[in-house]
């Protein structure tokens, strides 16, 4: 699992690059043709990590229930986000990624509810989900490369 968490964080690094490195302004827009902005899809990935590890498995999430609500699939941006909605992003990209590495060391994933994703993997337990869940980042990220150049 090393090296799942190893590709984690990398992806990670480039979308603390994003919110770091771009203003606000282009974090929040949404291009013609897209339903979504750069923000909500990182925001999205966090979300959905806890869930995929967490809510599945009957733990308790690092995230709140209403950052979960905004963020999960289905959702879209209702407002824009601030710089402290960045800010707090930012920081979960990386402290969930730790404490789900320390959990999953811990042992604390003991039971988990098998899932069926829209791309028809079906995950059995936590392992499953966080190497899932890497795909899962990965997809975003070619969204988020799509939004820059869309929003150019």
């Amino acid at each position: 699992m090393d090296y799942a968490f190893h590709i984690a964080l990398q992806n990670r690094k480039i979308f603390y690059y994003f919110l770091q490195d771009l203003p606000l302004e282009e974090l929040n827009r949404i291009p013609e043709g897209f339903n979504n902005n750069i923000f909500w899809n990182i925001a999205h990935c966090v979300a959905t990590q806890q869930i995929l590890v967490y809510k599945r498995s009957g733990s308790t999430p690092m995230v709140s229930e209403e950052f979960i609500l905004t963020y999960k699939k289905g959702t879209r941006p209702e407002k824009e986000a601030t710089k402290d909605d960045v800010d707090q992003v930012s920081r979960l990209l990386f402290s969930t990624l730790e404490k789900t590495q320390e959990d999953l060391s811990n042992g604390i994933f003991k039971e988990y509810e098998e899932y069926t994703t829209s791309t028809k993997t079906v995950i059995k337990n936590a392992e499953n989900a966080i190497e899932f869940n890497n795909f899962h980042e990965g997809i975003h990220l070619g969204y988020i490369l799509a939004l820059r150049r869309a929003g150019r």
